[in-house]
């Protein structure tokens, strides 16, 4: 036993438990500020202090030494806890949230010691703790705020925010995730919850000859052993193509590392692993497709029934052949860029039961009607049987839209009848869930002698893994943005997605454009070579103007305001000559024909208005968003409003958080439920009197299909458009990104400039160090291994927002940032390099950069005489 103080208590531990201080704080105490993101000491999500010292609480409790006093988010002061959340509020410090208490804590042990620090220390004091949504930018500029605040004792302000477009409005979740006691579906315990796991197969593609879960149902601890037999209903989900097994069945073949062969369901979490051990399975290993090249031989073994080619999609418009064989300069080059693995700071987790014969699922997805769909799916049960809330979500950035763990919970639930959560360790979760789809792409561009782009050929091989996922809407997304935001009209783009035995392509924000830009914005800093112009100047002589068409057909509307992000980033593009820059374009919505649909309802209880819609917010702020447009439309204050967790019982489909849609899709919803109320208010006086109304309102969108015949097709309802430029120090490090931006109208300014921050670092990840290295198709790396960027990592970043109003009938104006803004920095930090070294680099991370691992040196051999 090891006495231990624990915010002022103290307490006698069994430290011989076989379990970490992080587990004893969450599970024994109910301190569930402390969050459990890798459990490999790499992410810092559940820093706590220890004497004063901001530690990582995932270390086993054999390590703890006696009289020790550890404090977490739960054992600050009230006045401490004010200063913190009133700092990261207002600084815009918080998004997804699941790295706040973290990082409170570690700069608490620096304030603590230091009310002066400066930039470099707060970012050395954060060092430990990653954030993948923010870019740090904001949290840096929270803990400044925070030491005025204790250096000074200022008294914390009172809020007084009319909550309009563009006010200061503090996000509607913020202090609940500074202070770490909003929920996710890891923090939530219930009554006789069991605990589920998943025996995954022992080889990426493998014959399962026979699995044997007799012993394990031995097990003491074990309440239920499931194998694909006993799924009621179907055993194949997926969002478009279902073609992803539940459970791999005995006779069948593995597709991937992920696959899973059983799920276990124990009383005791401890026990899971050893449950699992017992299950035998007969299996023959064979030989996996590693690659799109060894999938499309013909004689390759068929990873699905209908073959290896998941879909071929196409772009094509005018005569780009003949447009490329007249111009007077032509480039082409072969690009590649890699699997990348989200790193979201929330592992997977779910939690079922069962209800009056329903299911009752808590997640933390991106979508609560997918959820909804593939679980009924699989119990074979009718949808409305199956209700799914959204607890927080820790981050998504499009890797929560496919099924991980909420299927098995629900099955195992099923069978038990008793609440069973499932949640992925932070290894699980990197070798599991879909990626980032890495991209082959063979990008021809071509202008006249005065650098006007004329032409463009692309032929893009996507490696969709295992899985179909939404390989088939990023390979479209990646043919309708491959020529680029500019204004020119022969192009044909070719794309084929192809299964493989790696783990499964999937969204990722970028969502396929990513990968296309990197190529085309490098090809044209050639072209602009042979010209004889700079990068800056090709991009602005072709960059689409208001009324001009883009390559894919559609006329560029008077929101278009790529020239003047250009115009803004001028001067700091010609202030180095180690500059690059890129520009890009995303779209906001599904588009290409797609039914997309925004849903709302405005409902009166108890003098607030609730604000109902099943949008799922993964940190870019969609409650808070709600929450400026009913402020805007009806002038009631903030105050008056709540926003409600999606919840298929009471909250309308909305649509996945995806594509960027939800600000114009649902935010549009919300403005036309929101004109009713004010009409209503308008006619009844106050909120009292509408108690127990509902206001519903929907948007809808008119696009039309990819390659129509009409001259100028809608492709999309909206596109946001950005440029960037990337300076390197003469070491070759990154010493500044400054970025402009059109995003339609500015809903909250804080939260704007955060997705662009936290785009343009994560940007600068895949650019420069983030990889995801596959061995014969098996993942090798840890989260460490990742190599994201940290707090001292990151450069100065300039962000402008270039305000040119969409249409304010849609949203009031808005459009979406949270996909655009990490599109161009990869491209930006290449030409970067060029302009640095003259070496053309055309894969990524790239290649020979101070970022880049250095050679290991070989031992030197004595030789004796």
């Amino acid at each position: 036993m090891i006495d231990v103080i624990i915010n002022n208590t103290a307490y006698s531990i069994d430290d011989s438990l076989p379990i970490t201080l992080m587990d004893y704080l969450r599970d024994e105490l109910g301190l569930k500020s402390v969050k459990d993101g890798c459990n490999q000491g790499a992410c810092g999500t559940c820093t706590v202090i220890i004497d004063g010292v901001a530690q990582r609480s995932c270390s086993q409790l054999s390590s703890l030494e006696d009289d020790i006093e550890i404090v977490t988010i739960e054992g600050l002061s009230e006045r401490e806890k004010d200063v913190y959340d009133f700092a990261f509020a207002e600084a815009g410090a918080v998004q997804c949230g699941f790295c706040i208490p973290g990082m409170v804590l570690s700069s608490k042990a620096l304030l603590d010691k230091n009310l002066q620090p400066s930039d470099d220390e707060i970012k050395h004091a954060l060092r430990r703790n990653i954030c993948r949504c923010t870019g740090y930018v904001k949290i840096i500029e929270a803990v400044h705020l925070a030491a005025r605040y204790f250096r000074e004792d200022f008294a914390i302000p009172e809020q007084h925010c009319d909550g309009k477009l563009d006010s200061n409005l503090h996000r509607v979740d913020a202090r609940e995730k500074t202070l770490g006691y909003g929920e996710y579906v890891d923090d939530m315990t219930l009554p006789n919850m069991l605990h589920g796991k998943a025996l995954r197969t022992p080889a990426p593609r493998a014959r399962i000859i026979k699995i044997d879960i007799e012993k394990a149902q031995q097990h003491p601890d074990a309440v239920c052993v499931l194998t694909a037999a006993d799924i009621p209903g179907d055993n194949k989900h997926g969002h478009l193509v279902q073609d992803w097994d539940s459970l791999i069945a005995e006779g069948d073949i593995t597709r991937y590392v992920g696959d899973a062969l059983a799920l276990v369901a124990s009383k005791n979490p401890l026990s899971l692993n050893a449950i699992l051990q017992l299950i035998e399975v007969e299996y023959e290993e064979l030989e996996p497709l590693t690659s799109p090249a060894e999938a499309m031989l013909p004689d390759a073994p068929k990873i699905h029934p209908g073959g290896n080619i998941l879909c071929n999609e196409k772009l094509v418009r005018g005569d780009a052949e003949t447009a490329i064989n007249n111009a007077a300069h032509v480039v082409t080059q072969h690009y590649s860029t890699p699997f990348t693995e989200h790193a979201f700071m929330e592992p997977e987790c779910a939690i079922a039961l069962i209800e009056n014969q329903d299911v009752l699922l808590y997640t933390g997805a991106q979508g609560i009607y997918d959820d909804q769909h593939e679980v009924s799916r699989i119990l074979g049960i009718g949808e409305e049987r199956v209700r799914v809330h959204s607890k927080l979500v820790g981050g998504g950035f499009g890797g929560k839209e496919d099924m991980s763990v909420q299927h098995h919970a629900a099955l195992l639930a099923w069978h038990s009848k008793q609440p069973v959560k499932v949640k992925l360790t932070r290894q699980e979760s990197i070798m599991i869930h879909p990626k980032r789809h890495a991209m082959e792409i063979e990008m021809t561009t071509a202008c006249d002698e005065t650098g006007k782009l004329v032409g463009m050929q692309a032929k893009i091989i996507s490696d969709t893994g295992a899985y179909a996922s939404l390989g088939g809407p990023v390979l479209q997304r990646a043919c309708t943005h491959a020529a680029g935001p500019y204004s020119f009209k022969d192009v044909a783009v070719y794309g084929t997605a192809v299964y493989t035995n790696n783990p499964p392509g999937g969204a990722f924000r970028g969502f396929g454009v990513s990968q296309v830009a990197f190529a085309l914005e490098s090809n044209i800093n050639l072209l602009a070579e042979k010209v004889g112009l700079s990068p800056w100047e090709i991009r602005h002589l072709n960059a689409v103007r208001p009324g001009q068409a883009l390559p894919n057909g559609q006329i560029a509307d008077q929101s278009t305001g790529l020239v003047e992000c250009l115009e803004a980033l001028k001067e700091v593009y010609q202030s180095s000559p180690r500059a690059g820059i890129a520009v890009s374009f995303k779209n906001s919505g599904l588009g290409v024909g797609i039914p997309d649909h925004g849903r709302a309802i405005l409902s009166v209880e108890a003098g607030k208005v609730h604000v109902r819609t099943s949008a799922a917010c993964i940190g870019q702020g969609v409650a808070t968003v709600a929450v400026h447009i009913v402020c805007e439309v009806t002038d009631l204050s903030p105050e008056a409003i709540v926003v409600e967790a999606p919840d298929t019982a009471r909250t309308p489909n909305s649509g996945t958080t995806t594509a960027s849609r939800q600000t114009v899709f649902t935010g549009e919803a919300i403005r036309r439920a929101a004109q009713s109320l004010q009409q209503a208010l308008a006619a009844e006086a106050t909120l009292s009197d509408l108690n127990g109304q509902e206001f519903y309102g929907e948007y809808a969108s008119d696009t039309d299909p990819i390659n129509s015949d009409k001259p100028n097709p809608v492709s999309h309802v909206a596109y946001g458009y950005a440029a960037q430029v990337v300076l390197l120090d003469e070491q070759g490090k990154v010493e500044k990104v400054a970025a402009a931006y059109d995003l339609g109208k500015v809903i909250n300014r804080k939260s704007a400039e955060g997705q662009i921050e936290g785009g343009i670092v994560m940007g600068l990840g895949y650019a420069l160090t983030e990889d995801y290295p596959l061995v014969k198709a098996v993942p090798k790396t840890n989260y460490k291994g990742l190599k994201l960027f940290k707090a001292t990592d990151i450069p100065q970043i300039e962000t402008m927002i270039v305000e040119r109003e969409f249409d304010p009938e849609v949203a009031l104006g808005a459009k979406g940032v949270g996909e655009l803004a990490t599109i161009p920095t990869a491209p930006a930090t290449q030409g970067a390099y060029y302009a640095l070294d003259g070496k053309f680099r055309t894969k990524l991370p790239l290649e020979a950069t101070a970022y880049s691992p250095k050679p290991k040196k070989k031992p030197t051999r004595r030789v004796r005489r």
